[in-house]
């Protein structure tokens, strides 16, 4: 499988028309999650969902409205990173660990910086770089686009963030952010600790008219319509989500497409062609006729000419079949093939189909934690210090350097002559594979705290700040330690003999009120 690093581009960017119509069916309560109208100054409400504002899930980037008529207010405002000397911008939002999300991002470029055409960048979760973002073809046509992927929340936070590539023009930007909860059943067959899933195409076939989301689907799934020229047909009989695994809304099965008795009927889904990789694809069948006694289609699917499943029974109260990890490439055919003893043709009503993509690593938790309390240590750390410290790889944190893993560790930190304001965590001691630390030239305060346990430390740079108190003898036991610079600070007390003494160390303390 190829690292979506490399291929960061995942395909299929999922359109949605200006005007996404709701049910007016009411709700007693929204679904699940996060629902963030990006740059907005206030809630809004939009059908059955609040949508809230972005203050307080990110620290860095400025906000623009779109000056377009009849937009909705999702697409009404958003926000931008000109920053570009940051590595990435990261949205981040507390979640269950284990737990499962929808993650659905929103762009709507409206022109918002004074030109023509949207930039191109990536988008990122926790350490995974998810795909890129480039919606200038929707754009032109006066649309919005939309990208969903399902990820379980690997800890107690998830960070959504958007990363410049080379060819990035101007600022990224994004206009809503939706993170979703979902059950545990839903998507179970995948392993969520080693993969995540993208959306390709989410579809109720022989359907026409609105996209079908919450109040009808609890999990605000889109399930957008798709014909083609097979015969449409309505359904009479209703069905009931918690018999499938996915929980599909009633209205997704609503609809479906045939084909004559004794006929075998051939699919062409999704319409764009797959680059190739490993997907997870599930299939919803429901016997569109009033439930009887003979009330029964049977058939045999395929998906490429490769058996999918034998002798399906498509009856009234509806069934899912599904492949976890199906290689499939190119242009993508189903076919079905009736049994010669069904009395009706085969039919087919919604489809789901996401690429499996290989989760980008993860970088060691007790990492994570001490740089986490690194940041808020910090009166104003870089803008990029958010998300994953160390991943994906050339999205690390400014000043980190990582090994490769797994886990990720952090190595070195370099951020001398950065203009820094705060302290040093007792914390910062667990990064026990740090090898250098420079942070000379800021204005860093409060004592120093103890780093025995920072065994691989070779170099700490901390002069020309005003550090006070003393140094802890317990400085002496760093064995690989080769440079100790602490001149120029408001260090007190006395100079520990293990440091006086220690060979091939190189100690700067002049500049302190040593005794």
């Amino acid at each position: 499988m190829p690292n979506p690093i490399a291929f960061p581009l995942l395909f299929l960017l999922v359109a949605a028309a200006l005007f996404v119509s709701s049910s007016s069916q009411p709700a007693a309560s929204q679904p699940r999650g996060f629902y963030i109208n990006c740059g907005s100054d206030k809630e809004v409400q939009i059908g059955s969902i609040k949508w809230i504002q972005d203050e307080g899930f990110i620290a860095v980037g400025n906000v623009s409205a779109i000056d377009k008529p009849n937009l909705l207010p999702v697409l009404a405002t958003l926000r931008y990173f000109p920053d570009a000397t940051a590595r990435k911008y990261c949205y981040e939002l507390p979640v269950v660990k284990g737990t499962r999300y929808l993650v659905r991002t929103t762009y709507f470029y409206g022109g918002f910086d004074g030109g023509t055409e949207p930039p191109v960048f990536d988008q990122i979760v926790d350490g995974t770089r998810w795909s890129a973002v480039n919606t200038t073809d929707n754009f032109r046509r006066g649309m919005s686009t939309y990208f969903e992927m399902v990820a379980e929340a690997q800890g107690k936070t998830m960070s959504v963030c958007l990363a410049r590539r080379p060819d990035t023009a101007s600022s990224p930007f994004i206009s809503s952010l939706e993170v979703v909860d979902l059950e545990d059943s839903m998507y179970n067959t995948t392993d969520f600790g080693k993969y995540v899933m993208s959306t390709v195409a989410r579809n109720r076939f022989g359907s026409k008219g609105e996209i079908v989301s919450y109040p009808d689907d609890q999990y605000n799934r889109y399930w957008a319509p798709f014909t083609d020229g097979n015969p449409a047909v309505e359904s009479h009989s209703p069905i009931s989500p918690d018999d499938f695994w996915n929980r599909p809304p009633d209205k997704a099965l609503k609809a479906g497409v045939t084909a004559s008795r004794g006929k075998k009927l051939t699919v062409q889904w999704p319409p764009s062609e797959l680059p190739a990789a490993s997907y997870y694809v599930a299939l919803y069948f429901q016997d569109t006729r009033t439930a009887s006694p003979y009330s029964w289609r049977v058939f045999d699917v395929a998906v490429n000419g490769q058996e999918f499943f034998r002798g399906l029974n498509a009856s009234a109260a509806g069934v899912m079949v599904y492949s976890s990890m199906m290689q499939l490439s190119g242009k993508t055919e189903i076919v079905l093939t009736p049994n010669e003893t069904s009395p009706v043709g085969p039919l087919i009503n919604a489809g789901e189909i996401y690429q499996i993509v290989p989760l980008g690593g993860r970088t060691a938790t007790r990492d994570v934690v001490a740089m986490e309390d690194l940041a808020r240590s910090l009166k104003n750390p870089p803008p990029d210090w958010a998300g994953d410290p160390c991943l994906p790889r050339k999205s690390s944190w400014t000043g980190v350097e990582c090994s490769e893993g797994p886990p990720a560790r952090v190595l070195s930190l370099d951020l001398k002559n950065h203009g820094l304001l705060g302290s040093l965590p007792d914390s910062i001691g667990n990064l026990t594979a740090m090898k250098t630390i420079y942070l000379s030239g800021n204005k860093l305060s409060g004592s120093i705290p103890d780093l025995s346990s920072m065994r691989t430390l070779t170099a700490l740079r901390l002069d020309g700040n005003q550090f006070s108190g003393t140094i802890k003898p317990s400085m002496g036991k760093l064995n690989n330690l080769k440079e100790l610079y602490l001149n120029n600070n408001n260090l007190s007390g006395q100079i520990p003999d293990s440091l006086k003494n220690k060979a091939g160390l190189d100690l700067r303390t002049k500049g302190n009120r040593f005794e």
